[in-house]
């Protein structure tokens, strides 16, 4: 981890860690997951992961016993949307408007810049940061 120009630059040793942390987490917590999915586009490398890690399949959907993964819990709007299913993150700012069932760090307000990533982006939300879709 290397701190500069408030920003927390992450190492892939780093994530690596995290996804240790979740996994241990989840191994000692839950019997009831038996699939998991990332959120587009930070949840999916971490999913992965997760998946190989605890010998769980990726899914492309969500179902009540389907893990769902992001990177971080910052406002909590993302998860917002998930509904009955457990949620797991790397990082989780306790700001956010809600916890995720399973988090690997608590982080304060530094803008954090994962390994897949580029290291030149904005601190803002995606979905902030792209016009509207409409169809």
């Amino acid at each position: 981890m290397i701190k500069a120009n408030g920003k927390v630059y992450l190492s892939w040793d780093d994530i690596t860690q995290s996804v240790d942390k979740l996994c241990k987490q989840i191994s000692e917590r839950s019997r009831t997951i038996t699939s998991v999915t990332g959120l587009q586009r930070g949840g999916l490398i971490p999913a992965v992961l997760i998946s190989h890690k605890l010998n769980i399949p990726y899914v492309d959907s969500i179902h009540p016993n389907t893990l769902v993964v992001d990177d971080i819990c910052d406002t909590g709007e993302t998860l917002s949307f998930v509904l009955e299913a457990p949620t797991a993150v790397l990082h989780y700012k306790p700001t956010a408007k809600l916890k995720p069932t399973f988090y690997a760090e608590e982080v304060g307000n530094d803008w954090i810049v994962y390994p897949w990533e580029r290291k030149d982006s904005e601190p803002i939300q995606d979905y902030l940061s792209f016009p509207n879709i409409k169809d």
